[in-house]
């Protein structure tokens, strides 16, 4: 629409003028010089009109209701038939009303209840209307039209029940879901999962707000008081629950802080400073949480603190590693010298050769790797032990003591020996046979024991 396009004049809605006072009638509008001119009844209308209207010779215009006549206003300004034509125009406006009303019905899609609230007040505005034409038969459409309309609203007022019933079933689940989150042992929850359920059921319950039907102010509230206390409770125990990891964080982040500084003070000492560290370290372990990002960057530096040690380590175990060298070659070549004491029969020959090599081995000092001087003595003392084994057998073969002791066995079963073999020749002798076999078992027994001894 253009700026000097004129705009198009909105039509005004008709309202029900006051009742007319018998003696002080209201003049229309339309008969102001101001007001547009009103166009006569036509022909085909007249007729219509005048059943239903008439005029006097003052301009007072009344409508016919039954038998009786109404006044409906007065038009003292014009004619007969333009007076008839403003009223008829308020009834014409009246039965459009209706007519839109009955066609809403017929279409169907309207609520039942609306379109009987929209009917009465048609039927207030079509009683004693200032206006000309069968307002009777207006009032009788309407009053036909919300009875046709009464089952239809008791079945939506029962649906709508229903709908309520549901909805009130529905918030209630939401509560007393609620409600068991909030009786939980709230102290041993996980309050990620417990703030994400809770949020879920919020949601629900403002769209149950937004979409659903609406609840009654009591039954509302009620339901709603019960879920904001389950949810003030919750709250309440999560911000506790925050508060006090706020405290045992800023406590294990103000431990974890001096610990940081005692290992970042170790950096001097070096190679020193390692068994100083490892101490930190199981302090560090104890200390606690102190939140994902404090604890990521105080980590970074205690690490890096000792990071430093343990490279200082490591160059040293290089330097020593590298002069280590000559010295794994000369036990290497000790090792195949001292394969020569497992050749030596004479004992004390093969002793004094492993001694002079053990005191060799000991003149060279530590070897790094560790772990290459372990496995060097480790071969070393195979041939020490195989040494040892050939001595203990010697020492129990040519013990002094052990001799004589066996000298002094060897000579009293040498007696017993003779004695048995004179049992036993004077038992054969006699013919004694049991005599005899206990002589000869008890012969040969000492005889083993004696063979046995070396004898």
């Amino acid at each position: 629409m253009s700026a000097t396009e004129p705009s198009k004049p909105t039509p005004p809605v008709p309202t029900r003028p006051a009742a007319p006072l018998p003696r002080k009638l209201p003049k229309p509008a339309a008969a102001t010089p101001a007001a547009a001119a009103v166009t006569p009844v036509s022909a085909s209308s007249a007729a219509d009109a005048a059943k239903w209207g008439r005029v006097s010779e003052d301009g007072t215009v009344e409508v016919r209701e039954g038998e009786d006549w109404r006044v409906v206003g007065q038009y003292p300004d014009g004619t007969p038939d333009e007076a008839l034509a403003y009223f008829v125009r308020k009834y014409d406006d009246i039965a459009f009303k209706v007519h839109a009303l009955e066609q809403r019905h017929q279409s169907g899609g309207a609520s039942a209840g609306d379109l009987v609230k929209q009917a009465g007040h048609l039927l207030d505005e079509a009683t004693d209307a200032a206006a000309v034409g069968d307002l009777a038969g207006l009032r009788e459409r309407l009053n036909t039209l919300t009875a046709s309309l009464s089952e239809a609203t008791a079945q939506e007022a029962q649906q709508a029940k229903e709908l309520v019933d549901q909805a009130v079933a529905e918030r209630t689940a939401l509560v007393e879901r609620a409600e068991a989150i909030a009786a939980r042992d709230l102290s041993k929850v996980q309050w990620k999962q417990v703030t994400a359920e809770l949020g879920e059921l919020f949601d629900a319950w403002q769209a149950h707000q937004q979409n659903g039907p609406r609840l009654s102010k009591s039954v509302s509230q009620q339901l709603w008081k019960r879920f904001r206390d389950a949810r003030g409770t919750v709250d309440k125990a999560r911000r506790a629950f925050y508060s006090e990891l706020d405290d045992t964080h800023k406590t294990a982040r103000d431990a974890k802080t001096r610990l940081v500084e005692r290992a970042e003070a170790l950096a001097p000492r070096g190679v020193d400073g390692i068994p100083s560290y490892r101490n930190l370290l199981d302090e560090w372990k104890a200390a606690g949480r102190a939140g994902r990002k404090a604890d990521d960057a105080l980590w970074a530096r205690f690490k890096a603190a000792g990071d430093a040690l343990y490279a200082a380590r490591a160059e040293q175990s290089a330097a020593e590693e590298a002069e280590s060298g000559p010295k794994i070659e000369a036990r290497q070549a000790l090792l195949e010298e001292a394969k020569a004491v497992a050749d030596e029969p004479n004992i004390k020959r093969a002793r004094s050769l492993l001694t002079g090599i053990q005191r060799q081995w000991d003149e060279l000092g530590r070897v790094f790797p560790r772990e290459k001087e372990r496995a060097l003595d480790d071969r070393l003392r195979t041939i020490e032990q195989a040494l040892k084994a050939r001595e203990e057998v010697d020492w129990k073969k040519n013990n002094p003591e052990t001799k004589a002791r066996a000298n002094d066995m060897s000579s009293q079963l040498l007696e017993a020996i003779e004695k048995l073999e004179a049992e036993l020749a004077a038992a054969e002798k006699s013919g004694d046979k049991k005599a005899a076999k206990t002589a000869a078992d008890a012969l040969e027994a000492r005889r083993t024991w004696l063979s046995a001894l070396g004898g």
